[in-house]
């Protein structure tokens, strides 16, 4: 894979988000980020995360990595 590849984790804070009440704006105020970033990381546009953010995210979302990313099948 090199950097001109799309990678493919994917993002499901919409699901997640929706399943909790929750908006975008109101996670990253608790999240300690702004709405931009998280809506990068939402849109699957980021290259990286924090492990510091994801923690909070989890921690808000009370959740596990693994309900926020997923891997698409090749």
């Amino acid at each position: 894979m090199t950097d001109e590849s799309p990678h493919r984790v994917v993002c499901h804070l919409d699901r997640l988000l929706a399943d909790r009440g929750m908006t975008l704006a109101e996670l990253a105020a608790r999240v300690g980020v702004t709405v931009v970033n998280l809506s990068v990381l939402k849109n699957d546009r980021a290259r990286a995360v924090r492990f510091s953010t994801l923690t909070a995210i989890c921690d808000v979302l009370q959740c596990q990595p693994g309900d926020v990313f997923s891997v698409a099948p090749r």
